[in-house]
């Protein structure tokens, strides 16, 4: 199928100077994803996720992020998924947010490991009851042989857990990216857009500007 070129999309006037850019990049992805509520984008801290088994074979996901501090990017899964066998095997990640509202994405990369259990334990419990009861039903990323078995199985743990609190499943759980990379991209016209790199060198962050 050919994608014509005239309705790609045309990126409005901006800029991402040198000068403009924060010293810490975690500040900065802080700074654009609420730039990005504050527009209105729909579900502002979606990224893509990527992970790759210990052959090198890639996949990637849009997950949430639920957590960003000096540590990193957190999100939350099951420890039986696929991504989870994959970071298990080769745990390093990489995540993608993309606002083509504001014509920005951020690029990361960088380990990642499980969080502590307290800090699952504080989310989880946070969390919607539906959310829960649905983290017991569901053996993610396996296969079932009809929705029904999900619905069945989602009665089952609601009525087994009536009138208690639902506890966290030991099989699922947070995970932490503690960045070395991040790239942000601003788009510019003629595709001439800007681009910085953040490195991680010892302690310190390098930044440098690349062509697009």
């Amino acid at each position: 199928m050919k994608i014509e070129s005239d309705r790609s999309h045309a990126y409005e006037p901006g800029s991402l100077e040198e000068n403009g850019l924060l010293g810490d990049p975690v500040a900065q992805l802080r700074a654009w994803i609420d730039d990005a509520y504050a527009a209105g984008v729909g579900e502002p801290n979606a990224m893509c996720l990527a992970t790759a088994d210990a052959a090198g074979r890639p996949s990637g996901r849009i997950v949430l992020l639920r957590g960003l501090d000096e540590r990193g990017l957190a999100f939350y899964s099951s420890y039986l998924s696929r991504k989870a066998r994959e970071i298990s095997e080769n745990p390093r990640a990489a995540a993608t947010f993309f606002w083509p509202q504001l014509s920005r994405q951020v690029r990361v990369e960088g380990e990642i490991a499980q969080l502590p259990e307290d800090e699952s334990e504080a989310y989880f419990a946070s969390r919607p009851r539906g959310h829960q009861l649905s983290a017991w039903a569901s053996e993610q990323s396996e296969p079932v042989d009809a929705r029904t078995t999900l619905e069945a199985r989602l009665e089952h743990f609601d009525q087994r857990f009536e009138g208690e609190t639902v506890p966290r499943p030991h099989s699922w759980g947070g995970y932490v990216i503690a960045p070395d990379r991040f790239e942000f991209w601003s788009g510019r016209p003629n595709r001439l857009h800007d681009r910085h790199e953040f490195r991680l060198e010892g302690r310190t962050w390098t930044v440098r500007r690349l062509q697009p």
